[in-house]
Protein backbone atom coordinates (compact mmCIF):
# COMPACT_ATOMS: atom_id res chain seq x y z
CA UNK A 1 0.00 0.00 0.00
CA UNK A 2 2.81 2.43 0.85
CA UNK A 3 4.46 1.84 -2.52
CA UNK A 4 1.18 2.51 -4.33
CA UNK A 5 0.50 5.58 -2.18
CA UNK A 6 3.93 6.99 -3.08
CA UNK A 7 3.59 6.27 -6.79
CA UNK A 8 0.19 7.94 -6.82
CA UNK A 9 1.44 11.00 -4.88
CA UNK A 10 4.29 11.46 -7.37
CA UNK A 11 2.25 10.66 -10.48
CA UNK A 12 4.58 7.79 -11.34
CA UNK A 13 3.59 4.44 -12.77
CA UNK A 14 5.33 1.12 -12.45
CA UNK A 15 5.19 -2.42 -13.69
CA UNK A 16 4.29 -5.03 -11.12
CA UNK A 17 5.39 -8.60 -11.85
CA UNK A 18 3.03 -10.53 -9.64
CA UNK A 19 2.50 -14.07 -8.42
CA UNK A 20 -0.78 -15.88 -7.99
CA UNK A 21 -0.58 -15.71 -4.19
CA UNK A 22 -0.91 -11.91 -4.36
CA UNK A 23 -4.23 -12.28 -6.16
CA UNK A 24 -5.40 -14.80 -3.55
CA UNK A 25 -4.12 -12.96 -0.45
CA UNK A 26 -4.48 -9.31 -1.48
CA UNK A 27 -6.93 -8.98 -4.35
CA UNK A 28 -7.67 -5.37 -3.35
CA UNK A 29 -4.01 -4.43 -3.96
CA UNK A 30 -4.05 -6.00 -7.41
CA UNK A 31 -7.26 -4.16 -8.27
CA UNK A 32 -5.75 -0.93 -7.00
CA UNK A 33 -2.61 -1.45 -9.12
CA UNK A 34 -4.77 -1.92 -12.20
CA UNK A 35 -7.15 0.95 -11.39
CA UNK A 36 -4.27 3.38 -10.79
CA UNK A 37 -2.73 2.69 -14.19
CA UNK A 38 0.15 0.39 -13.33
CA UNK A 39 1.10 -2.41 -15.67
CA UNK A 40 0.47 -5.88 -14.24
CA UNK A 41 2.84 -8.49 -15.62
CA UNK A 42 3.50 -12.22 -15.26
CA UNK A 43 6.06 -13.46 -12.74
CA UNK A 44 4.52 -16.97 -12.88
CA UNK A 45 1.91 -18.56 -10.68
CA UNK A 46 4.18 -20.28 -8.14
CA UNK A 47 7.66 -18.66 -8.54
CA UNK A 48 9.21 -21.85 -9.88
CA UNK A 49 12.64 -22.04 -11.47
CA UNK A 50 11.38 -21.83 -15.02
CA UNK A 51 14.84 -22.46 -16.50
CA UNK A 52 14.52 -26.11 -15.49
CA UNK A 53 11.26 -26.61 -17.38
CA UNK A 54 11.75 -28.40 -20.70
CA UNK A 55 8.10 -29.09 -21.55
CA UNK A 56 6.23 -26.16 -23.07
CA UNK A 57 2.92 -27.39 -21.63
CA UNK A 58 4.31 -27.23 -18.08
CA UNK A 59 5.73 -23.78 -18.85
CA UNK A 60 2.42 -22.65 -20.37
CA UNK A 61 0.44 -23.89 -17.35
CA UNK A 62 2.59 -21.79 -14.99
CA UNK A 63 1.93 -18.60 -16.97
CA UNK A 64 -1.69 -19.33 -17.87
CA UNK A 65 -2.65 -20.12 -14.28
CA UNK A 66 -1.70 -16.57 -13.32
CA UNK A 67 -3.35 -15.14 -16.45
CA UNK A 68 -6.60 -16.90 -15.56
CA UNK A 69 -6.55 -15.80 -11.91
CA UNK A 70 -5.90 -12.19 -12.94
CA UNK A 71 -8.69 -12.24 -15.55
CA UNK A 72 -11.10 -13.75 -13.03
CA UNK A 73 -10.34 -10.99 -10.51
CA UNK A 74 -10.14 -7.98 -12.82
CA UNK A 75 -11.98 -8.91 -16.01
CA UNK A 76 -8.87 -7.74 -17.89
CA UNK A 77 -6.03 -9.51 -19.62
CA UNK A 78 -2.63 -9.68 -17.95
CA UNK A 79 0.10 -7.89 -19.91
CA UNK A 80 2.06 -10.30 -22.11
CA UNK A 81 5.28 -9.37 -20.34
CA UNK A 82 7.13 -11.94 -18.27
CA UNK A 83 9.99 -11.87 -15.79
CA UNK A 84 11.47 -15.24 -14.83
CA UNK A 85 11.64 -15.83 -11.07
CA UNK A 86 15.08 -14.96 -9.68
CA UNK A 87 16.12 -14.03 -13.22
CA UNK A 88 16.81 -17.70 -13.95
CA UNK A 89 16.30 -18.58 -17.57
CA UNK A 90 17.46 -20.81 -20.35
CA UNK A 91 17.37 -20.39 -24.12
CA UNK A 92 14.40 -22.77 -24.18
CA UNK A 93 12.68 -20.68 -21.48
CA UNK A 94 13.01 -17.56 -23.64
CA UNK A 95 11.78 -19.43 -26.73
CA UNK A 96 8.75 -20.79 -24.83
CA UNK A 97 7.81 -17.33 -23.59
CA UNK A 98 8.12 -15.86 -27.07
CA UNK A 99 6.05 -18.66 -28.63
CA UNK A 100 3.30 -17.88 -26.08
CA UNK A 101 3.29 -14.23 -27.13
CA UNK A 102 5.34 -12.93 -24.21
CA UNK A 103 8.18 -10.46 -24.13
CA UNK A 104 10.69 -11.36 -21.43
CA UNK A 105 11.91 -8.42 -19.34
CA UNK A 106 14.89 -8.39 -17.00
CA UNK A 107 16.29 -5.63 -14.83
CA UNK A 108 19.41 -3.54 -15.06
CA UNK A 109 19.52 -2.88 -11.33
CA UNK A 110 18.49 -4.99 -8.34
CA UNK A 111 19.74 -5.38 -4.81
CA UNK A 112 19.05 -7.83 -1.99
CA UNK A 113 15.75 -6.29 -0.87
CA UNK A 114 13.55 -9.41 -0.92
CA UNK A 115 14.53 -10.68 2.54
CA UNK A 116 12.19 -8.79 4.84
CA UNK A 117 14.23 -9.87 7.87
CA UNK A 118 17.48 -8.49 6.48
CA UNK A 119 16.81 -5.00 5.15
CA UNK A 120 19.54 -2.52 4.26
CA UNK A 121 19.37 0.90 5.94
CA UNK A 122 17.35 3.43 3.96
CA UNK A 123 20.40 5.66 3.48
CA UNK A 124 22.53 2.81 2.11
CA UNK A 125 19.74 1.60 -0.16
CA UNK A 126 19.08 5.07 -1.58
CA UNK A 127 22.78 5.62 -2.24
CA UNK A 128 23.10 2.20 -3.87
CA UNK A 129 20.17 2.79 -6.21
CA UNK A 130 21.18 6.33 -7.13
CA UNK A 131 24.80 5.36 -7.80
CA UNK A 132 23.71 2.84 -10.42
CA UNK A 133 21.18 4.87 -12.39
CA UNK A 134 21.60 5.32 -16.12
CA UNK A 135 19.45 6.09 -19.13
CA UNK A 136 17.11 3.20 -19.78
CA UNK A 137 17.52 1.71 -16.30
CA UNK A 138 15.01 -0.94 -15.30
CA UNK A 139 14.94 -0.89 -11.52
CA UNK A 140 13.78 -3.97 -9.64
CA UNK A 141 12.41 -3.06 -6.22
CA UNK A 142 10.40 -5.63 -4.31
CA UNK A 143 7.25 -3.96 -2.96
CA UNK A 144 7.32 -5.99 0.27
CA UNK A 145 10.56 -4.29 1.34
CA UNK A 146 10.08 -1.82 4.19
CA UNK A 147 13.26 -0.07 3.10
CA UNK A 148 11.94 0.42 -0.42
CA UNK A 149 8.73 1.91 0.98
CA UNK A 150 10.83 4.35 3.04
CA UNK A 151 13.18 5.43 0.24
CA UNK A 152 10.74 5.58 -2.66
CA UNK A 153 9.50 9.17 -2.14
CA UNK A 154 13.07 10.52 -2.00
CA UNK A 155 14.22 8.26 -4.83
CA UNK A 156 11.46 9.51 -7.13
CA UNK A 157 12.21 13.16 -6.24
CA UNK A 158 15.94 12.73 -6.87
CA UNK A 159 15.47 10.87 -10.14
CA UNK A 160 12.97 13.42 -11.44
CA UNK A 161 15.36 16.24 -10.44
CA UNK A 162 18.03 14.56 -12.58
CA UNK A 163 15.64 14.43 -15.53
CA UNK A 164 14.56 10.81 -15.37
CA UNK A 165 11.01 9.79 -16.19
CA UNK A 166 9.05 6.73 -15.12
CA UNK A 167 7.60 4.35 -17.67
CA UNK A 168 5.91 0.99 -17.55
CA UNK A 169 7.55 -2.00 -19.23
CA UNK A 170 5.27 -1.77 -22.27
CA UNK A 171 6.29 1.87 -22.79
CA UNK A 172 10.02 1.15 -22.83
Amino acid sequence: EKILDTLKAHNAHGSFFILENLIVRNPELVLRMKDEGHLICNHTAKHRNMANITDIEVFRAELESLENSYKELTGADLAKIYRPPEGRFSKKNLEFAKSLGYKTVFWSFAYADWDNNNQMSPESALNKVMSRMHNGAVILLHPTSSTNAKILPELIKKLKAEGYTFKTADEL
